[in-house]
């Protein structure tokens, strides 16, 4: 799985001028699902999202995390992120996942987000959608579970 999380003032995605989820401070999150995912992973990855320190304290730190500020995510698909740009100019996108597993994870990963007390907002699996965002900061972040469990050994550590 790929995560591209974005910390934002607010984020908003809509599709067919129908708002689809909005947001305050918190995380815009692009999730990616790749062939061998599993639902493992989305509990890893929630847990990541939920504490990951990268909201500021009283000294101007990097130390707060979405529970200790009250954040939200909105979470939006995108399959794009299974990219694969090494060969010509035309990504391929093998590497993703089916459709009807990777709507299962990322279901699942915002189900997991949720357990965590984190609210929740989403975009519309499969459809074209517009997203709109006030970065902060800008920080960005990239989780790719290929590269994170190589380092940690698995989805347990």
């Amino acid at each position: 799985m790929k995560l591209v999380i974005q910390r934002v003032k607010e984020a908003c995605v809509t599709s067919e001028g129908e708002v689809l989820g909005k947001i305050g401070q918190g995380f815009l999150v692009l999730i990616g699902v790749m062939e061998g995912d599993t639902p493992d992973l989305c509990d890893y990855l929630a847990g990541k999202t939920a504490d990951l320190r990268v909201f500021t304290d009283k000294n101007d730190k990097l130390n707060l995390s979405l529970r200790d500020i009250g954040g939200e995510v909105l979470v939006v698909s995108n399959f794009t992120l299974g990219g694969d740009c090494r060969k010509g100019h035309r990504p391929s996108f093998i590497r993703s996942a089916r459709p009807e597993t990777a709507d299962e994870l990322y279901q699942l990963y915002m189900a997991q987000l949720r357990a965590r007390g984190i609210p929740v907002q989403s975009g519309r699996f499969g459809a074209h959608m517009d997203i709109s965002m006030t970065a902060s900061g800008p920080i960005t972040i990239l989780m790719d579970t290929d590269q994170m469990m190589k380092k940690k050994g698995g989805a347990d550590a």
